[in-house]
């Protein structure tokens, strides 16, 4: 089994951040979960991998060409795919996942969390998405998340497509027991 672990790639956030990415990493390791990310070498992203791989785990990183070149990429992970862009990356890791787990992160992080919840809305991913709110991060954007479906942007069974932990422990522990999403969602996903 492998999840796919949304983060941030930033080193300047407060290092609480980091506890929890780390200690959910040493969770997903220690029950034998892989971690599918995007390969980053820094930031909450490697905080993760480097704590999966010590508890024994293993971490596959997706990543673009052109962010190797760069020298952004983790050179210690289990294994390592090239993509030829970010639209392939992120299908990538969706496809190898059988779930997925959001820390805090920037806009690169919300726009994955985001895209794939827009994925299980149509029926396109149907696996557990939960987010992982260290911190309260989460908080803004359950909110809006909660008036899309109170101004009918979004019907009220669409607030089941993403479940929410506030620790790393209960996020392994949500992931592994949501039920998979149901694929005739989509003659709903119009409002």
């Amino acid at each position: 089994m492998n999840i796919a672990v949304y983060c941030a790639s930033s080193t300047k956030i407060h290092p609480e951040f980091f506890e929890a990415a780390s200690q959910l990493g040493t969770e997903l390791g220690q029950r034998g979960i892989g971690i599918v990310n995007g390969a980053g070498n820094m930031g909450l992203m490697a905080a993760s991998a480097n704590a999966c791989l010590a508890a024994g785990g293993e971490v596959t990183g997706v990543i673009p060409s052109f962010m190797v070149e760069q020298n952004w990429h983790h050179t210690g992970l289990t294994r390592l795919i090239e993509t030829p862009d970010m639209h392939v990356r992120k299908q990538t890791i969706a496809d190898l996942s059988d779930g997925c787990i959001a820390l805090p992160g920037g806009c690169g992080t919300l726009e994955e969390l985001m895209e794939v919840i827009t994925w299980k809305q149509l029926g396109l991913y149907l696996k557990p998405i939960v987010i992982l709110n260290t911190r309260g991060y989460y908080d803004p954007l359950l909110q809006q998340l909660q008036r899309g479906i109170d101004e009918h942007f979004m019907g009220e069974r669409h607030a089941a497509i993403w479940r929410v932990a506030t620790t790393p422990t209960e996020a392994v522990d949500l992931v592994l027991s949501t039920p998979l999403w149901d694929a005739s969602v989509r003659k709903f996903a119009a409002i």
